[in-house]
């Protein structure tokens, strides 16, 4: 984990060293004052026979004064370049974590959770990045600081020097068995954050059947359960930790009881000089401080190192899914072959979702895909454009593997319109360039005519500037469709697919956009799954799918007269309890 963290430290490193060096440097001068202030009262007031000395104290005064003005120039650094060096971790730690999920396959994203993901991207890096700079100030400045404060007791006195060190052992001990008791509920706190972030963005995505529902109440209890877990496990944390305090409190105080009591028989004995008492009242308040700051440093770390490792799980995590080396980057055709495919989402466990797939498509074919809900129609398209790979067989786009071409060439060469569908914040024509950066609006213009979405869009006041809220929420489920298909027609895809992508419209809109693109675009392979009969009738050839495997396979006759699943959709379909919208028309 730490080293997978550091790596991320990039263009910060020279802040990184800086900060711990200004922090030295700062306890340098610090630690030389309380010396400068026991021979003032050594030499310049108790000195020359008790008649004092006063340029000997306005000398060291000087010097002090010097002192003091660097240690605040010092910390001032420390506390500058601190701050760039964790706050730039920070940074590239949200900016790699981003573009590695960016890079994983579907199989990696479905290791995580999407609440889990927003957490490690926000609340997770932000506690690193505090840690991180306490890390260079703190754990830097504190044990320096105690070692050089020793070091000076020690010259000073070393009966006294060997109760600061007893205390610094006994305390760190005591440190020790609270941070190890505490670390395991900070651990799972943050697994509740991510069961707080999933119902909070469960609740903002759905707001409208909530409220459709009248669920507000239910879904307000389901927070406050949420945030009440985290509070139970914060604490159970704070329980724990909240023994620093005490434990703290108790060495400071016998420290400087036992300081006092030793100290006064050391003077009464006039083993020791009140001015060398006053330097070792000010290490011992020096050394007691810096625990007190080290125990801070030892909580955060504690709460960070959990951070730290949900952070590390997915820089960690290596995609499933990667270029040949030496890929193709030129698709040939459509052309779509699987042979003798088993897939499974779980390799080496579970189920297969596909078994013993065998199909041959020829480019420019219209292949339609039906099927009972968990047939694995979407399963049997993903393979295409290499969402994921299969377990055993192969997959052939344009007469090659699809693992021997560079990724981004073949996805670019496959566009899929999905069942629910996402449209951005920012305008149509932004939305639609997605599919092409480079389209210019009457290609745009162009590709929504043949998506049957020209008409709606032109009706709106600001036309094909018209703002598309997040989500798309502003927007109807079939006008949604449509944008999404003209997006993909952008491509200029040589192998098209509709995965339920036209259920939200009418039969007739449906028609009207099937026959648009037999028209428009002959020669790209399109694949449309599909729940109705009427969608999938006019391919020239269709899929029947069952429990993952091909059940049948033939144009609309062949299969009406030899495949009994289909027989049974088609009857249940144009019968008398047929859908209203393929006589009446539905909504858009």
């Amino acid at each position: 984990m730490f080293r997978t963290l550091a790596k991320h430290v990039k263009n910060y490193k020279l802040a990184s060293v800086l900060t711990p060096l200004f922090m030295v440097l700062e306890v340098i001068f610090e630690t030389i004052i309380p010396l400068c202030m026991g021979w003032i009262v050594k030499y310049g007031i108790e000195g020359n026979d008790g008649a004092g000395d006063m340029d000997y104290i306005l000398k060291m005064g000087g010097i002090m004064t010097v002192l003091v003005i660097l240690a605040f120039i010092s910390g001032i650094l420390g506390a500058a370049f601190g701050s760039i060096a964790s706050c730039g971790l920070g940074k590239n730690l949200r900016k790699d974590m981003y573009s590695n999920i960016q890079s994983f396959s579907f199989s990696n994203i479905d290791k995580f959770s999407t609440s889990g993901l927003i957490t490690r991207l926000t609340t997770d890096v932000t506690n690193v990045q505090n840690a991180y700079q306490m890390l260079l100030r703190m754990a830097f400045r504190a044990p320096v600081s105690m070692i050089f404060a020793l070091v000076m007791s020690f010259l000073v006195s070393v009966k006294i020097a060997l109760i600061y060190l007893a205390a610094v052992i006994f305390l760190g001990i005591g440190l020790s068995i609270i941070m190890i008791n505490a670390r395991k509920y900070f651990s799972r706190v943050f697994e509740k954050y991510d069961d707080l972030n999933e119902t909070i963005q469960e609740n903002v995505n759905a707001i409208r059947v909530v409220k459709a529902f009248v669920r507000e109440d239910y879904e307000s209890e389901e927070l406050k359960k949420a945030a009440g877990n985290i509070y139970k496990m914060f604490v159970k944390a704070e329980n724990v930790v909240i023994w620093n305090s005490p434990l703290m409190q108790f060495t400071m105080f016998g420290t400087m009881l036992l300081i006092s009591w030793v100290g006064a028989h050391l003077v009464v004995s006039h083993e020791l000089d009140t001015g060398d008492l006053l330097t070792l009242f000010t290490y011992c308040l020096n050394i007691l401080g810096n625990l007190m700051m080290l125990s801070f440093v030892f909580v955060m770390l504690t709460l960070s190192a959990a951070s730290g490792r949900r952070i590390a799980e997915v820089l960690d995590e290596k995609t499933e899914l990667e270029n040949p080396p030496e890929p193709v980057y030129d698709v040939k055709d459509g052309s779509v072959e699987f042979k003798n495919v088993n897939f499974s989402y779980k390799k080496g466990t579970g189920k297969n979702v596909l078994n013993n797939i065998n199909l041959n498509i020829k480019s420019g074919e219209t292949i339609g895909i039906i099927g009972g809900t968990g047939s694995a129609k979407s399963s049997l398209v993903s393979l295409i454009n290499r969402l994921y790979d299969v377990n055993e067989g192969e997959v052939l786009v344009g007469g090659l593997n699809v693992k021997e071409y560079d990724m981004e060439s073949l996805r670019n060469q496959v566009s899929v319109v999905l069942q629910k569908n996402v449209l951005f914040a920012g305008s149509v024509l932004d939305n639609l360039r997605w599919g092409n950066p480079d389209a210019t609006e009457e290609e745009c213009i162009e590709a929504c005519k043949l998506a049957c979405a020209d008409d709606f869009i032109s009706a709106f006041p600001e036309g094909y500037n018209t703002k598309i809220e997040q989500g798309g929420t502003n927007v109807s489920g079939g006008q949604k469709q449509r944008i999404c298909i003209a997006r993909a027609l952008l491509k200029k895809p040589k192998i098209l697919i509709f995965d339920d992508s036209t259920s939200a419209v009418d039969t007739a809109t449906d028609a009207r956009i099937r026959k648009s693109l037999k028209e428009a675009i002959p020669g790209t392979t399109r694949f449309i799954i599909a729940q109705r009969i009427s969608s999938v009738q006019d391919a020239d050839r269709i899929i029947v799918m069952e429990n993952g495997e091909v059940n049948g396979f033939g144009t609309h006759d062949e299969l009406l007269a030899n495949n009994a699943i289909y027989k049974e959709v088609f009857e249940s379909q144009t019968g008398a309890n047929a859908d209203f919208d393929e006589s009446k028309g539905g909504a858009n």
